[in-house]
Formats: C-alpha cells, sequence, structure tokens
C-alpha cells in the first residue's frame, strides 16, 4: 500500500479529483487530499469540465470536497506518491512556493507522479520536465514545450508513462492514466 498525496485547490476539476481519490482507495492505498491555506475538514469546490463540441471545454459548477488532511501538517517525505489533477486550481496553485518545492521533492527522490490535464502547469512552473514525455490538455502543449518537454499528443482516452511520470490529456483517460500510476505505485 502506498501513501499518496494529492495536492488540489478550489475549481480543480471534480472527476479529476473525486475518481483518483476513490479509485486509489479502493485498491488499498492511503490517499492525502491538501489544499494550501486550508484545514483538514474544510473543502474546496470543484468545477465540471465537458466537451461538448465547442472550442474548449465547458464549466459548471461542482461538488463540494472535503479535504482529510492539512496542508501544513503534512510532510512530503512522509508520502510514496503525488498526484495532480487537473482544473483551474493548478493555474493558482503554481504561484506557490510550498507546492512547487514539494512537487521537486517527488522527482529528485524518484517517486511516481501522475498528473493529468492542468496538472501540467504544476510540473513546467517546477521545472521538472526536462526531457520528459507529457501529456496534458492540449492548450497546455506551449507550456511543456517551453518547459524542455515533449509534448506526447494522445487521444483523450489514453495516458503516457516517461520513468516515474504518467501523465495524460484530461479524465477521460482515467482507465489509462489510473492503471498506469497503479502499476508504478506496485513496484
Amino acid at each position: 500500500m502506498a501513501k499518496v498525496l494529492i495536492i488540489a485547490g478550489d475549481y480543480v476539476e471534480d472527476y479529476e479529483l473525486m475518481v483518483p481519490f476513490q479509485a486509489l482507495q479502493m485498491v488499498g492505498h492511503d490517499v492525502s487530499v491538501v489544499c494550501p491555506d486550508k484545514q483538514s475538514g474544510e473543502h474546496v469546490m470543484t468545477a465540471i469540465h465537458d466537451f461538448e463540441g465547442e472550442q474548449t471545454y465547458s464549466e459548471k459548477p461542482g461538488h463540494r470536497f472535503t479535504l482529510n488532511a492539512s496542508f501544513d501538517a503534512i510532510e512530503v517525505e512522509d508520502f510514496d506518491a503525488l498526484l495532480l489533477p487537473g482544473g483551474r486550481a493548478p493555474e493558482y496553485l503554481r504561484l506557490n512556493p510550498k507546492v512547487l518545492e514539494q512537487i521537486r521533492h517527488f522527482f529528485v527522490t524518484g517517486k511516481p507522479v501522475a498528473a493529468i490535464c492542468h496538472g501540467a502547469q504544476l510540473l513546467t512552473a517546477a521545472g521538472v520536465l526536462e526531457g520528459k514525455k507529457v501529456s496534458a490538455y492540449p492548450a497546455c502543449a506551449p507550456e511543456v514545450t517551453q518547459s524542455g518537454g515533449e509534448y506526447v499528443d494522445l487521444e483523450v482516452t489514453d495516458a503516457v508513462t516517461d520513468g516515474m511520470l504518467v501523465t495524460a490529456p484530461a479524465w477521460p483517460a482515467h482507465p489509462a492514466w489510473l492503471a498506469q500510476f497503479n502499476a508504478l505505485l506496485s513496484q
């Protein structure tokens, strides 16, 4: 059983937080979800992004997700892996130096990391993508490339693993993305 840290924030993509949170627990992992400046028992608002034929995704109100750990109380060294959901949260979470420091810890120590959709914005801001094959929401492709990563254009249902990093374009990739991440957690 692995101890998995999920860093979330307000307007995180609902499915990209809730589905991994539940699925990873279902297969036996211990999952802690934190948000900067929030405590265990407080909540983050989620947003539901959908692909309905327009030029970009639509956004609808999601749910209140209750955090089960406090950002300031965790020790990142206690975790075996990191998961970064997408949505709008990465846009502002990447401005937090402690979040970026925590992300770098997982890369420096060679621990598994999974990021989906706009979660790649956190990876680019942390400066950890040099030479890595990375998928993300297509609008993040320029950031991935500019940060030294190789953007991999996948079907929305696919994921890619490069070493200890698993990435995917969006929540329709959950089966592939979570299976690849779980395989890393089981090593």
